[in-house]
């Protein structure tokens, strides 16, 4: 089966608990980049590790997906405040999802048990 890599990038330099969610889907790993303003390196590390996804953190949640579409071209979705939002972007075809801060295993395991139904692996 070939992994989902989903990127976490906080601007509180969190998402521990994100990617333990994610981590605990079969399939899944995640990454979490470590610091201060890590959002804004989303788009980088994503390209970086050819990840699937990428999870942008911060008051508005937009600077990093913002940041992520406008230098790489992954389609993004911003100003998230709930799990069903993220779901619904992933299954439009959002690569990047920019979420207010949540750093919570339930999201974690939900957006990559949606990437999976969207995206089936083999």
């Amino acid at each position: 089966m070939t992994e989902v890599v989903i990127v976490i990038g906080d601007r509180m330099g969190k998402g521990q608990k994100i990617a333990e969610g994610i981590n605990s889907v079969e399939g899944c790993r995640a990454i979490v980049i470590p610091g201060m303003a890590a959002d804004m390196k989303l788009g980088d590390v994503m390209n970086k590790e050819n990840a699937d996804l990428g999870l942008s953190f911060c008051g508005s949640g937009g600077a990093g997906a913002i940041t992520a579409q406008n230098k790489y071209g992954y389609p993004q979705r911003h100003g998230m405040r709930s799990i069903e939002e993220g779901e619904t972007a992933i299954n439009e075809g959002c690569k990047v999802l920019g979420f207010g801060f949540m750093d919570t295993e339930e999201l974690g395991q939900r957006v990559a048990k949606a990437f999976l139904k969207k995206y089936p692996r083999s």
